[in-house]
């Protein structure tokens, strides 16, 4: 009889990983609390694996070998807790798929600038002519991927969530890019447990591998200072006194990777201090990898990054409006006010995740002219920067946040979207929140270049 594998969750992961164990010949059972989407459904028909929505059947569930467990379901959940106590071991869909894999893994992590940095990797690959497939986080899962083929390399992003899941996962390339309080309300409100979680990406790599990582991060680099590190270590920093490798001097950023060269951020597409960060850990990444530095030169100028991430979204009477909606937290903010040297329209709010403006304030005193909420309750926003700020206001419709803005803003300066917060109050999530600015500015611009014609 085969041995009988439980998934929870079936979403894109679990999906997938229902896929894959049912390719593997074992007997699959996938359970979701909520609703299946219709073509994941379907999947499931097609494939002839029996599944439950809306409930958890504990008799159903606690009769595996094995749970893949969707890393989305918290461990405080009530069937967590009944398959913990029950001793079955539970896993996440990249580790199950980990496992049947010959190709090489390069596993990308950090609070923030995950989904950037992997897809300038997987980019940069790809256009090198490797057999590289994308995956984790962003893409189609792992585990389903492999169902349709094997490939030489796999760039993942990966969550603190999915690697608490992990037993053997073994990438060839680890990157980890800052860590930041964040998501703490899993961690029992303990950073260290958090970071250790982060960490988890190297725990199984061996002497022969490589770990990437920004030394400049106070985090990380206590971290390093005080763990027994096995693979080759390849620090990035931003300090033109930096001795690392791998370093920004203050004009270009300078690899010393075996072949010293330098490469210009205006030899890019991206902006910013943290895309700085970004392309640095890629580029060590790819390099390490094997992909020619010809190659890595021309795949930066045609790199495209994901939406909502400091998207230029259009320009209105000389004032250019952009969509960082991805930015849920402070340290995604600071980065974002960073990256412009032009006065800023800061439209920010919705749901607190328990935010320390204190961070960015020196950085809104000097760069932001005035503050528009965006939100349902908009008091803390408000009572932080109110002593600091001579304009705020506040609004719950995204078109009147972006008319808002251009009455506020002059020729020369930037509206910039980057809420700091939760999207939940107002919107779907923060893709539909940035798409929403999206269609108000572009519907602004018409209506503004109409009356001009």
């Amino acid at each position: 009889m085969n041995e009988r594998i439980v998934i929870l969750g079936a979403g894109e992961s679990g999906t997938g990983a229902a896929l894959l164990a049912k390719v593997k010949t074992f007997d699959v059972f996938v359970s979701d609390q909520a609703a299946i989407k219709e073509k994941y459904k379907a999947e499931l028909t097609y494939y002839n694996i029996a599944f439950e929505e809306g409930q958890h059947t504990a008799e159903k569930i606690l009769n595996a070998k094995l749970i893949i467990k969707s890393p989305g379901i918290p461990e405080q959940s009530e069937i967590i807790r009944k398959i913990n106590a029950s001793g079955i071991p539970v896993v996440d869909e990249i580790e199950f798929a980990s496992r049947y894999t010959t190709g090489k893994i390069i596993a990308i992590t950090g609070t923030n600038g995950k989904t950037t940095t992997t897809l300038l990797t997987f980019h940069l690959m790809k256009v090198a002519g490797f057999d590289v497939a994308l995956a984790g986080n962003v893409g189609f899962s792992m585990a389903r991927q492999l169902v349709q083929k094997q490939f030489d390399w796999f760039v993942l992003e990966v969550s603190s969530f999915q690697l608490d899941g992990t037993k053997t996962f073994k990438p060839q390339i680890a990157v980890l890019l800052n860590v930041t309080p964040d998501h703490l309300d899993r961690y029992d409100y303990s950073m260290q447990n958090y970071t250790d979680s982060k960490f988890k990406v190297i725990q199984n790599m061996g002497a022969d591998q490589h770990f990437i990582y920004y030394e400049d991060d106070s985090i990380i680099a206590d971290e390093v200072s005080r763990r027994t590190l096995v693979p080759k270590r390849i620090p990035v920093s931003l300090r033109p006194s930096s001795t690392a490798p791998v370093h920004f001097d203050g004009e270009q950023m300078c690899f010393q990777l075996g072949e010293p060269f330098k490469i210009a951020q205006s030899d890019t597409t991206l902006t910013g201090p943290h895309n700085l960060i970004n392309t640095m850990a890629a580029v060590s990444a790819v390099y390490t990898a094997g992909v020619p530095l010809d190659s890595i030169r021309s795949g930066l100028k045609s790199f495209k990054n994901a939406p909502h991430r400091l998207e230029s979204v259009a320009i209105i009477n000389g004032v250019e409006f952009v969509n960082d909606s991805k930015a849920t937290n402070i340290d995604s903010v600071a980065y974002a006010l960073r990256s412009f040297d032009k006065p800023l329209v800061w439209i920010a709010g919705g749901i607190d995740k328990g935010n320390d403006y204190s961070i960015i304030m020196d950085d809104v005193k000097r760069k932001v002219k005035a503050l528009i909420c965006l939100g349902k309750n908009n008091e803390k926003l408000k009572k932080s920067f109110g002593a600091v700020l001579k304009q705020i206001d506040e609004t719950q419709n995204m078109k009147e946040v972006v008319h808002k803005a251009l009455l506020v803003a002059e020729p020369g300066d930037v509206v910039l979207l980057s809420p700091a917060c939760a999207s939940f109050d107002l919107f779907k999530n923060y893709e539909d929140r940035g798409d929403q600015f999206k269609r108000a500015v572009l519907a602004l611009k018409d209506q503004v270049e109409g009356v001009h014609t």
